[in-house]
């Protein structure tokens, strides 16, 4: 089964969308609608990925992300948001988020994202195999 991926948004529209074109990707795939259920999801069925709106009702984007990484979680974090502002984007950055990425944007570009970002987050299992030569 594919990564797990949490959406965050308060967006019916967005999260519908963005699950459905995930899940045909491939990836299991959560949603919230606030900061206070991406932080439960987050901690009961530990997502790979989150892709977490700034703008929330009660606790916003930035603040869940902060609890994130004080709570030591390696999750990879995408924003994914309308204020496009670069005091926002660096907010975002030194909070703790691995991307940023402006609405409206490109499922293509979103997508290509995504894969990156699991990818460094978790590498492929690859045994390696170790040579070793003696002198002769």
């Amino acid at each position: 089964m594919g990564a797990h991926i949490l959406i965050v948004d308060d967006d019916s529209r967005v999260t519908s969308a963005l699950r459905r074109t995930l899940a045909y990707e491939g990836y299991q795939v959560s949603s919230a609608l606030d900061g206070e259920g991406a932080l439960t999801i987050a901690r009961t069925k530990s997502p790979d990925l989150v892709i977490l709106d700034l703008m929330l009702p009660g606790i916003d984007g930035l603040e869940v992300c902060r609890r994130l990484r004080t709570a030591g979680d390696g999750i990879a974090v995408l924003m994914l948001t309308a204020r496009d502002a670069v005091a926002d984007r660096v907010a975002g950055l030194e909070t703790g988020a691995d991307d940023y990425l402006v609405k409206p944007f490109a499922l293509e570009e979103l997508l290509a994202r995504v894969k990156a970002l699991l990818r460094r987050s978790s590498p492929p299992d690859v045994q390696r195999e170790i040579l070793c030569f003696a002198d002769s």
